[in-house]
């Protein structure tokens, strides 16, 4: 970290900031406490997981469409870091409301938990464009890298903070119920993305931009959508965001459903937590070495890798059945997990032209969200066809076999030109 910029280091603690939320509120805290608080509330449990999966596809829907749109207009001066701090302040107001509104309260809890959603997701499109603005071509993706690195590591602290609060209050060694507990949580998950964006909103500015012209919005509409008619003549993005919707749906399908096949497997859920802890702590150091070989071996190349280990994951996966296999898969996991990620943004970054970047990281934006289709149907279909949850992480082989073979076909130092290829 000594050895990053200000702003480098501002943007980098951003990915620590926002980890709370993504363990906490969408992964670990509040969709076991929303549940109970839907059944408390004498609904179904099928009725609430259906509640539940229709929010989170409609607010998941609603910012992916208007990704680009927004990231259009962003490209003109000064539009990118006031969306980017709309959306953060969506996030953290309705996250600290999650932790005062009456637990009885489910629809008021689902409809403030697809506000966070929408802030989270469209906060990140901006966070991730401003890559261009905070570094060097030559340093992304180590400064990536670290983000990712950064993440995970900050996950860990507020993930134990409010998981130990639970705990306490289901022995009864802290005198509060396991409702205010979860409530706990979130407050620390909203005061902890509010703290560690400071040095973001104080230290990033847009750097690159295209200077203002009457009527923003009409404009970057027009823009938007030359761009998307054009998208095809820009062959090496075009191509990369093929190979990246395949196996980035692979990855991500992993990620969700790896609770639900340890369930599977019999793993109660105390060892599930632990297995997810030890898996980001595990995830942090292996981003940064990702990082380090792909300067030395280009990222392209360590994309394939990653490709390849999720590839022996998914093999790996169908003879899965022990505690001890899982751990194997889960420590497999992470030491690419993060490295994946994070070189996809890098490459990505050196792809488009620095002043249209929050544009393209809205079609960047589209794309992963989208890819997270796929992946869980095919997993359930081979699983139901075969009567086997082995069979059906093995099916992902063929996202990953897809995904990589047209990662191949990526041309090698073709960078779009701002002045030969996007319209303006």
């Amino acid at each position: 970290m000594s050895r990053m910029t200000k702003q480098e280091k501002s943007w980098v603690f951003y990915d620590w900031a926002n980890s709370a939320y993504s363990i906490l509120i969408t992964t670990a805290v509040f969709p076991l406490y929303f549940k109970a608080a839907a059944t408390e509330a004498g609904l179904a449990g099928s009725t609430s997981t259906a509640y539940w999966g229709y929010a989170n596809s409609f607010a998941t829907l609603l910012i992916s469409i208007c990704a680009p749109v927004l990231g259009s207009i962003a490209d003109f001066r000064g539009f990118k870091k006031r969306f980017f701090t709309f959306f953060f302040a969506l996030g953290i107001i309705f996250t600290f409301l999650l932790a005062v509104v009456p637990s009885n309260q489910w629809l008021v809890l689902l409809i403030c938990y697809m506000l966070t959603v929408i802030g989270f997701g469209g906060t990140n499109i901006f966070y991730d464009a401003f890559l261009v603005d905070v570094t060097t071509e030559e340093r992304m993706n180590k400064i990536s890298s670290r983000g990712f690195a950064m993440g995970y590591i900050g996950s860990t602290i507020p993930f134990i903070m409010g998981i130990a609060l639970i705990i306490l209050a289901q022995q009864s060694i802290l005198p509060i119920s396991v409702s205010v507990a979860s409530q706990a949580a979130f407050a620390i998950t909203a005061l902890w993305w509010g703290l560690f964006t400071i040095p973001m909103l104080k230290n990033v500015n847009q750097v690159y931009y295209k200077e203002r012209v009457p009527n923003p919005i009409a404009n970057g509409f027009k823009q938007l959508f030359e761009t998307f008619r054009k998208i095809r003549t820009y062959r090496p993005l075009f191509i990369f965001l093929i190979a990246y919707f395949f196996y980035i749906d692979g990855v991500n399908t992993i990620i969700t459903m790896s609770t639900a096949y340890g369930s599977d497997l019999g793993i109660d859920s105390t060892n599930l937590l632990i297995i997810l802890f030890a898996t980001q702590v595990v995830a942090a150091p292996f981003a940064i070495l990702y990082g380090k070989l792909a300067d030395k071996f280009k990222g392209k190349t360590m994309l394939l890798v990653g490709i390849s280990v999720y590839i022996i994951i998914c093999i790996y996966a169908y003879f899965l059945k022990t505690v001890l296999d899982f751990w194997i898969l889960a420590m497999l996991v992470a030491t690419s997990q993060g490295g994946i990620q994070a070189l996809s943004r890098s490459y990505f970054a050196k792809l488009v032209p620095k002043e249209n970047a929050n544009e393209f990281f809205g079609f960047y934006s589209i794309f992963y969200k989208f890819a997270a289709i796929l992946g869980p149907f095919l997993v359930g279909l081979t699983a139901q066809m075969t009567g086997n949850t082995n069979s059906g992480v093995f099916s992902l082989v063929v996202l990953f076999v897809i995904g990589g073979v047209i990662l191949l076909r990526v041309p090698e130092g073709n960078k779009i030109s701002q002045s030969s290829s996007i319209p303006q």
